[in-house]
């Protein structure tokens, strides 16, 4: 059993309209689903993705009026953003340009990297590492050549390595692969490899045990999911996590994928989801995400929950 790589990332904004002005003008990914937090109506969950929400290239952000995160250990700190290496200079002249908090470009861990904040101080970080391609999004305000290709690696820190390096070799069949120095000098990083490896498919864990704990809110990340083929596929993963006893949610139907939640021994919380049957199940592709799509369930509360949403525009 091998899990292929990072689906998805799901992150806190406390401001909905320029999260999503940020992600889709300055980010230039495509939102490919606009809907809401099926646990909290009230809130909006955004999907911002490659032209096709591919799988993998996803990061999305639950809309709620939280503080701005405190930051520290047992949480995950830092996304991974794959783009072209030739890319990076125009990454680094565009954002500059725009006025958005980023770093200087530095190999990081064999790879040239920038680090990037967006306004609510969203760690994101710009890597040139392509593969696997995303689908080009024909209306970005970015050239094709350019986009975002997808997510990973996926940085988490913790303050002790043992526990959740167990699960990750143990339960989740991960490989541990190399170690790196934390590049704000805090600490050790240990690299942990999924399916056929490389950037898209790496979680990346910093040990930082002299940092405070974490304490989630806006700009910080609420989870990240990792991808598995089907459902046959999840509910082996199921009772895999049952048999090791590790707490967990159970199948939960998301509609545009069936997922598995459970947290590992730092307090992160981790979730496994399914390729499909993708964004597209409810809405044409060339359309999708421009209006408010809600799974089946909720269809009938629509008044009432469109009624509390505020306008992203």
């Amino acid at each position: 059993m091998q899990l292929t790589g990072i689906h998805h990332l799901t992150a806190i904004t406390a401001d909905a309209p320029a999260n999503n002005r940020f992600y889709t003008q300055t980010l230039g990914l495509r939102r490919v689903k606009k809907t809401v937090n099926q646990d909290d109506t009230s809130a909006y969950h955004l999907f911002f993705a490659d032209g096709a929400g591919t799988p993998g290239t996803d990061i999305t952000f639950f809309d709620w009026p939280a503080a701005r995160e405190r930051r520290g250990t047992n949480a995950i700190t830092r996304t991974g953003l794959r783009v072209d290496e030739a890319s990076l200079d125009y990454w680094a002249d565009r954002l500059s340009g725009l006025g958005v908090s980023t770093g200087q470009i530095a190999a990081l861990d064999g790879r040239p990297s920038l680090d990037v904040e967006d306004a609510e101080g969203q760690r994101l970080r710009l890597v040139a590492a392509p593969q696997p391609v995303g689908e080009p999004w024909a209306d970005s305000d970015v050239p094709a050549e350019h986009q975002i290709r997808g997510l990973g690696p996926i940085t988490i820190s913790v303050a002790e390595l043992g526990p959740t390096e167990a699960v990750l070799t143990q339960v989740m069949n991960m490989r541990k692969v190399r170690d790196y120095a934390s590049p704000d000098g805090q600490g050790q990083v240990h690299v942990f490899s999924m399916g056929e490896g490389g950037a898209a498919a790496e979680l990346h864990v910093a040990v930082q045990p002299d940092l405070p704990r974490a304490r989630q809110g806006a700009g910080g990340v609420h989870h990240v999911a990792f991808r598995v083929p089907d459902n046959a596929a999840l509910t082996e993963w199921t009772n895999r996590v049952a048999k090791y006893r590790v707490p967990s949610s159970g199948e939960v139907e998301r509609y545009y994928f069936r997922s598995l939640y459970f947290r590992e021994p730092g307090g992160n919380l981790f979730e496994l989801a399914t390729d499909g049957p993708g964004f597209d199940v409810d809405e044409p592709r060339d359309s999708m995400g421009q209006g408010l799509s809600l799974p089946p369930f909720l269809e009938g509360k629509r008044a009432a929950i469109e009624a509390k949403l505020k306008p992203l525009a």
